[in-house]
Formats: C-alpha cells, structure tokens, sequence
C-alpha cells in the first residue's frame, strides 16, 4: 500500500504586467479566471486600489487592469507556486484577445 505524502500549503506572490493592448477585458478575463479556477490554491490579484478574486470574473473586472498596468498575483495553498507560474505566462499570451 503506497501513501502520497501530503504537500503542505505555501504562499507565493508575482508582479505581472498587463500586455493585451485592450486590457484585460471581458473575454481575456473570463479565460484568466476560467484557468485560476484549476488550482487548489486561493489566487487574489493586488492592486494599488485592492485586492480582487481571481476566481471571480466580476473582481477580475473590477480590478480595471489596462495595457501597461501592473498587478501582484497572490496565491496560498498547495499548488500555489505552481499557479502563480503559469498564471504569469498566460497572461502574456493573453494577446490574441485582441484579434475580436
């Protein structure tokens, strides 16, 4: 009988920068959030005006993330490292939202 070892939760943190020259706006956002949702981790993104639910489409919206401005992704919990990783990168790529 084989026992996984359980992992226990960390907390990790990464400034990201928004690069889809419309922002992250309606269809960007609902594929960031839609990804987010896949981790066991908690994910907030801070801004200067506070801090928002990744998980929630309305808070990642309501953060009002434009071309050029900058977030902290935060996450807590087993996979957190892991989230704000590949998190980071999407969204980078996020640019083909622009393509309407």
């Amino acid at each position: 009988m084989t026992f996984h070892k359980k992992r226990a939760p960390v907390s990790a943190r990464r400034e990201v920068r928004i690069t889809n020259k419309l922002g992250l706006h309606a269809r960007p956002a609902a594929h960031f959030v839609k990804h987010v949702r896949t981790f066991r981790s908690e994910i907030w993104l801070a801004t200067a005006g506070g801090r928002y639910s990744a998980s929630s489409l309305i808070d990642v919206l309501r953060a009002n993330l434009d071309c050029g401005s900058t977030a902290t992704l935060q996450a807590h919990g087993v996979d957190a490292e892991e989230a704000v990783d590949r998190l980071q990168k999407l969204l980078g790529e996020l640019d083909r939202f622009d393509e309407g």
